[in-house]
């Protein structure tokens, strides 16, 4: 991403799992040629968008008569691995930190994934239920909830950089019957690979 105003933050820098700090806004500290550390300053945020990833499903489920409980193996549908990103942030503050604000703006319940997280759908993942009355066909899911957003930095000093942040906000499951459609856009489409053709959650994925 680019600087926007006067002394503008490194461009392309992209922070992930290995790297702990960020190079950015740059400046003379007393004219002595030393960087100024882009600290002390405030975010804008924008173009905040969340999506949901399917990673996981299991195979069409079909249970002939009423069963009281099932375990279903989640099997990743791909080998794709998450890991959260930050680009164009100043000098001084660190990847986490810049998710943490996001965090802070977006007032998650839980903290968003920070740089040395990673997410990857794990073989022999299962999802049990217990209800007593399961018959018919059914799909089961596991997601990935991601979150990206741009943001413009505006450090004491009154210069700005501007970035990105992708992360995540947390992962889960879903078990539903076939007759039922999900709100979930991973569900939905689970529901359509597993699910009976003229079902009701294959005609609504």
């Amino acid at each position: 991403m680019r600087g926007t105003v006067g002394r503008v933050c490194g461009t392309g820098l992209v922070v992930g799992v290995l790297v702990a700090g960020l190079t950015a806004c740059t400046g003379d500290a007393g004219g002595d040629g030393k960087a100024e550390a882009c600290t002390n300053g405030t975010y804008a945020w924008s173009g905040v968008r969340r999506t949901q990833k399917l990673t996981a499903m299991s195979d069409p489920l079909l249970f002939e008569k009423v069963t009281a409980s099932y375990s279903a193996e989640l099997k990743p549908v791909d080998d794709r691995v998450y890991r959260p990103s930050v680009t164009g942030a100043p000098r001084g503050v660190r990847a986490a930190a810049v998710i943490t604000a996001l965090g802070r703006h977006l007032k998650v319940e839980e903290p968003l994934a920070g740089p040395s997280e990673r997410e990857v759908a794990q073989e022999d993942h299962f999802f049990e239920i217990a209800t007593g009355d399961l018959k018919g066909a059914y799909y089961a899911w596991g997601y990935v909830r991601l979150v990206e957003a741009d943001f413009t930095y505006t450090c004491a000093g009154g210069e700005r950089a501007t970035g990105r942040v992708r992360t995540w906000e947390g992962t889960g499951s879903g078990f539903l019957p076939c007759s039922e459609s999900s709100d979930d856009t991973a569900g939905r489409l689970a529901a359509r690979r597993t699910c009976p053709a003229g079902s009701a959650a294959a005609q609504g994925a």
